[in-house]
């Protein structure tokens, strides 16, 4: 063979030969990354597999120490606590009267106003042993629903926590001053009337109206 064949020839396979080095190593430069993935850490953080114990959906029947406690059993009617007393600070106690102004000859017929301002209900005796009725002028008290009163009785009664109650049977002022020595008299003094002012106080179960309910004779 010439030697300038020679020469082509072995500049062709050096230069065969470098291309195929070249090629291999960019290959090996490509698998390398393919599997590395070194930008991964820095451009994003892979998701973490969760576990097994993780990914488990919990059940819905709850373990021994998860159970709810049972409710607290309902009392029974015997083990209900029992109504109490009522108390003077609770209860509000008023006089009225079926009208402001009397004509000549009418009665008024008086009765007792009761306010149970508390938070629970309460007790009273509300009977006519524990009601009284005052009549006043001024200072000059007139007539006493205590001072003839004839069998008198006790009633129990509750009274609902923030309801007003009032009496159904009214006492009637029979417009004559009382006394128990008069009692039995029938031509008692009689009270002035022509517009004349007078005041009628309350009290019951030990509890005194805090003001009193005018009312005019005529």
């Amino acid at each position: 063979m010439p030697r300038q064949y020679a020469a082509v020839y072995r500049r062709r396979r050096v230069v065969l030969l470098g291309g195929l080095i070249v090629l291999v190593a960019a290959l090996g430069i490509g698998i390398w990354l393919v599997v590395a993935q070194p930008w991964a850490a820095a451009d994003a953080t892979p998701s973490p597999t969760p576990s097994a114990s993780a990914s488990q959906t919990p059940s819905s029947t709850p373990s021994a120490e998860t159970e709810s406690p049972a409710p607290d059993p309902v009392p029974s009617a015997d083990e209900s606590p029992a109504i109490v007393a009522c108390e003077a600070k609770d209860i509000e106690v008023s006089a009225v009267s079926d009208a402001d102004t009397y004509a000549d000859g009418v009665m008024p017929q008086l009765s007792i106003s009761l306010t149970n301002n508390g938070a629970t209900d309460c007790t009273l005796d509300v009977g006519s042993t524990m009601q009284s009725f005052t009549v006043s002028s001024g200072e000059d008290v007139w007539w006493r629903s205590t001072d003839c009163q004839e069998n008198p009785s006790s009633m129990i009664a509750t009274l609902t926590a923030g309801t007003t109650v009032t009496s159904k049977e009214p006492v009637t002022w029979d417009r004559t001053r009382s006394s128990v020595e008069t009692c039995t008299q029938e031509n008692r003094q009689r009270a002035p009337g022509g517009g004349a002012s007078y005041h009628v106080a309350v009290s019951i179960g030990g509890f005194p109206s805090t003001s009193t309910k005018q009312i005019l004779l005529y």
